[in-house]
């Protein structure tokens, strides 16, 4: 799967336009984000991509999870944000 790492600078609107073409192509996608400001940033780039992809007749959810990661020797906790096509249930 495909990770896009979101930081707390990123801009939603182009986070949301890759998180679009990568699901487009893939079916599902990862976006990896330190931080609250980062997190935040993802959230909104989810929320513009749902709008993105809706016309063609997909919807999208997130799954949150904690991933452990080394950034400059450091080990960090990101929280991996995991789209994926909204299943229907009955």
């Amino acid at each position: 799967m495909e990770v896009l790492k979101v930081s707390g600078k990123s801009s939603p609107n182009a986070v949301a336009g890759a998180l679009a073409g990568v699901f487009r192509e893939h079916g599902a996608v990862e976006l990896q984000a330190v931080g609250a400001a980062a997190i935040n940033q993802a959230v909104k780039a989810i929320a513009i991509a749902r709008g993105f992809l809706a016309p063609s007749g997909v919807d999208i959810v997130f799954i949150p999870a904690f991933a452990d990661i080394e950034i400059d020797g450091e080990e960090r906790t990101a929280i991996r944000l995991i789209v994926q096509p909204k299943s229907i249930s009955s």
